[in-house]
């Protein structure tokens, strides 16, 4: 975090362990840690209201019960100063009721609490650090009911080697554990030393890389740097490429390539958007819980990279019971075909795969090959399971929309020919049961979908009509979540716009734009 503020500059190659770290084994963050962090959207701008509701909020809109925990604070919660006796204090401006009562707070709930320190003399905002301090502050956090600690690097003390690397880190570790509270520990210390070779000795995930920001470079950089460090990822210890920015600006696939990519790799799924405002999309992403499966898969093993080359990569992560994750990244601005096998995947040879899109939740076969469309800055990703059958084909379902949450529905649930298509609550009901055809059409109460007019041009509105095999009623579901015809996207009207969302907003074609209010998901 901002080591601009650092004392020093670390020296960034690494060099041999010079003395040995004891084995963490606290048995905890048996799987990646999940929760929300303060810093990303509200740095220093925090308080005690702002933690109460998004910790309601994580209740309420499902977060908690996906599995995301822990309701972490980040820097600046306390005074520029310790007390009389030398201990760390909460600013009672921000937090008048104290933190011990924030934590019973956030674990009446359900959920955990987590804090942050710095490694140094300060923090990276310059309040107190936890340099010759750890015992006394460790046994603070535990009088909170602190169980998650984020330990950062600024202001530490010229310290220029991996030797003084681990000893500071220890120093907090063994001060954790003399507490004998459960206290997740998160190892900050920018990727400076490749903490990868030795940080699973000390804490239970540790920064590989510097600071991510809301923005596609950053982003698909972080994901270089981790992408690489496969082989030390495990239950207990995780590579973590920082904090997650979905909902924080970029657009909605890189959001989604975002979120795929840190599954993918088992990293710290931790939010750090303002859930308060976060829209239906970005909820959709941060709650879509076969991605959260991934990473959270009890195997434990991140993904490692198959294939690279021209801006595209191929993952694929073992998953236990013998499915493998297959992510398709496309970092480029282009739309491209990725292709590869389920063989060089890892899968154990048969006849035939399944192949589940977990986002468009598609599910169709093949006899090994996996390809994909994949669109610009964005990821297609599958579960693969050897030897089982079933296809979306035929099969009869609601089709959900991204951007509202809503269904493809034929308007007052009329079944006359030239009906309006537009969205609804989902419900039920014969005239949002669909159904992709072999033959290339969208059925629903014996109708077919269709571009008024027996044309396909941007803004076209979709009815249904008597089904007769036109190129104006094929559609198609993409690996990448749209629906198109000829070229274009089935777009909900405005649906770019949260006031374009709502029951009976219309369907047209419109341009492909890879927007939210272009993405389905069968239900």
């Amino acid at each position: 975090m901002r080591r601009a503020l650092a004392a020093a500059a670390a020296v960034a190659a690494a060099v041999s362990i010079p003395i040995p770290a004891e084995a963490l084994e606290n048995g905890l963050a048996r799987t990646p840690p999940m929760g929300w962090n303060t810093w990303n959207t509200f740095e220093c701008n925090i308080n005690e209201t702002l933690v109460k509701q998004t910790t309601d909020l994580m209740v309420s809109s499902g977060m908690r019960d996906r599995g995301y925990t822990y309701v972490n604070l980040d820097d600046c919660w306390m005074t520029r100063s310790r007390d009389s006796a030398g201990n760390l204090v909460a600013d009672p401006a921000k937090f008048p009721g104290g933190l011990k009562a924030l934590g019973d707070y956030i674990h009446a709930r359900g959920l955990k609490f987590g804090i942050y320190e710095s490694a140094g003399t300060m923090t990276c905002q310059q309040y107190p650090g936890s340099l010759g301090h750890e015992q006394a502050d460790a046994n603070l956090f535990a009088s909170w009911g602190v169980d998650y600690l984020k330990y950062d690097n600024c202001f530490n003390n010229g310290s220029n080697s991996q030797e003084d690397y681990i000893r500071r880190y220890s120093a907090m570790r063994d001060a954790l554990q003399a507490t004998g509270r459960p206290i997740v520990y998160s190892i900050c210390e920018w990727g400076d030393f490749a903490p990868a070779t030795w940080a699973g000795d000390v804490g239970n995930l540790w920064r590989t890389t510097g600071d991510i920001t809301n923005n596609w470079g950053t982003v698909d950089a972080i994901y270089r740097q981790n992408v690489g460090l496969a082989s030390a990822a495990k239950p207990g210890a995780w590579n973590d490429p920082d904090m997650l920015e979905v909902g924080n600006g970029m657009g909605f696939k890189e959001d989604r390539a975002h979120f795929t990519l840190w599954a993918a790799m088992a990293a710290p799924l931790i939010a750090g958007a303002d859930l308060r405002s976060a829209s239906v999309a970005t909820f959709s992403t941060y709650l879509n819980a076969d991605v959260i499966a991934i990473d959270q898969d009890t195997l434990g093993k991140q993904a490692r990279r198959i294939a690279t080359g021209n801006g595209l990569d191929v993952l694929a992560k073992p998953l236990r019971g013998g499915d493998v994750a297959v992510v398709l990244f496309n970092e480029n601005n282009t739309a491209n075909t990725i292709s590869t096998t389920a063989a060089a995947a890892g899968l154990a040879a048969a006849s035939s795969y399944r192949l589940t899109n977990l986002w468009s939740k598609e599910v169709s076969a093949t006899t090994g090959a996996i390809s994909a469309n994949v669109p610009p800055h964005s990821t297609v990703a599958y579960r693969v399971r050897a030897g089982a059958h079933g296809t979306s084909t035929d099969a009869t379902q609601p089709i959900q929309g991204v951007s509202s949450a809503r269904c493809i529905d034929v308007s007052g649930g009329s079944t006359t020919p030239g009906t309006p298509v537009d969205i609804w609550d989902c419900g039920g009901g014969p005239v949002q049961a669909w159904t992709f055809t072999g033959a290339g059409e969208l059925k629903a109460g014996g109708l077919c979908l269709d571009a008024s007019g027996g044309t396909s041009a941007s803004g076209t509105k979709l009815i249904v009509w008597g089904c007769h095999g036109g190129a104006n009623q094929k559609f198609r579901l993409e690996a990448g979540g749209s629906i198109t015809q000829a070229g274009l996207c089935v777009d909900v009207t405005g649906g770019d716009k949260p006031a374009g969302n709502v029951n009976g907003t219309p369907l047209e074609l419109w341009g492909c734009n890879d927007e939210a209010n272009q993405n389905w998901t069968l239900r």
